[in-house]
């Protein structure tokens, strides 16, 4: 698993060992930040959030790109362990920061620029991501969040306005947004 793009491109990253966890392969992250680059711009200065991290690769992707820092949000300790390597072997961990526990129950924070979420696949867990980043207050208005789920699973946008979506492999990708100010009823 490499970086794709920015100051880090081609630097590897350690994946946590075992199947507790599914990385997101790299032709997934590659339509993935071209889907947002398209709508972004630049990731400049972004504060970016990587929910079931794992690895990293999306958060670490986003900080090789320009953000100015990003969350990650894990609660496998092997994962954790590999996360924490990858930010002392790109020199990120001033800008990497980790929490330990589930990504749906987090903690009240700052809201974030974009965040990432790439559940286990299981029926409902990309709707139950979003919620739970609904409930914690975690994206900013104006803010982006991408949800990766299983090619035939569904997800209830909620609160957020759906974007896009791709099917790439066996995966499906939401892109996902809150608007800058809340809707007035007609």
């Amino acid at each position: 698993m490499r970086i794709i793009a920015g100051e880090w491109r081609g630097r590897t990253l350690d994946a946590p060992p075992g199947r507790g966890t599914r990385p997101t392969a790299d032709r997934v992250r590659e339509t993935l930040f071209s889907m947002l680059a398209s709508r972004l711009g630049s990731f400049d200065d972004l504060r970016v959030a990587d929910l079931f991290a794992g690895s990293g690769a999306l958060g670490f992707e986003a900080l090789s790109r320009g953000a100015a820092s990003a969350t990650f949000v894990e609660n496998d300790a092997a994962a954790a362990a590999a996360l924490r390597r990858n930010a002392d072997k790109l020199n990120a961990a001033a800008r990497a920061h980790l929490i330990g526990g589930s990504a749906l129950a987090l903690p009240r924070s700052a809201p974030f620029d974009l965040i990432f979420a790439d559940p286990p696949y299981a029926p409902g867990s990309g709707t139950a991501a979003e919620a739970a980043v609904v409930q914690a207050e975690w994206l900013a208005p104006g803010g982006w969040m991408s949800v990766e789920t299983d090619r035939h699973d569904q997800l209830e946008p909620g609160q957020l306005v759906l974007q896009a979506t791709r099917d790439v492999g066996r995966a499906r990708l939401w892109l996902l947004s809150r608007p800058s100010r809340p809707s007035t009823p007609a």
